[in-house]
């Protein structure tokens, strides 16, 4: 009665359970307290849901994806003021375009509330249009540290920016929700930088 889901035979399913035995038929029995689908942990499966809802909503529609300015003269970048990210993005624009400008808006990118604080940065850096293009990025993690940017106010920070944003979220083989909604997706922050210069 608790599941979101209905469970079908033949689907394959993660239980917790506690293991009984009948003795007097000899029959071993499962008591299931909580169940969820295989491989699928109950933050992928938020991450789905929310995926479709948007991409129904349209905001991962490629029609509406900005192309990204070929000579920028200010870049933004939304990340945290600790993050190796931070470093890896400087060195690469210094190295790329030495003149151009990096406005940054810092913003802790994991933890409690670090979803909000990331859209309210890049809220402010589309409010104060001060740069050409803006780069959202952190380096690598667990599931649970990129979680922010899978969050849905995140989401909608992005698409309502006006300024094209690069998503440069954790390492190659990572995939959040701001990825599918910004302007250019990059497999890493350094990737970020260079696609943005």
């Amino acid at each position: 009665q608790y599941l979101d889901w209905q469970p079908e035979n033949g689907m394959q399913v993660e239980v917790r359970a506690t293991a009984t035995v009948y003795e007097a038929r000899g029959k071993f029995q499962l008591v299931v307290d909580a169940m969820r689908r295989a491989g699928l942990g109950a933050l992928y499966a938020a991450f789905e849901k929310l995926k479709a809802k948007l991409e129904k909503e349209g905001l991962f529609d490629p029609a509406l994806k900005r192309d990204l300015p070929p000579f920028p003269h200010t870049v933004g970048v939304v990340t945290s003021p600790q993050a190796a990210a931070l470093r890896d993005v400087m060195t690469t624009l210094r190295r790329r375009m030495p003149a151009i400008n990096v406005i940054i808006y810092p913003t802790p990118v994991q933890g409690e509330g670090a979803g909000a604080s990331i859209a309210g940065a890049i809220a402010l850096a589309g409010t104060r249009a001060e740069c050409d293009v803006l780069i959202v990025c952190r380096g690598g993690g667990s599931v649970e540290d990129l979680w922010a940017f899978n969050e849905e106010v995140v989401a909608r920070a992005i698409h309502a920016c006006p300024i094209p944003v690069v998503s440069g979220v954790g390492h190659e083989t990572d995939f959040t929700i701001s990825d599918f909604v910004a302007d250019r997706r990059a497999p890493t922050p350094t990737s970020a930088a260079e696609q943005a210069s």
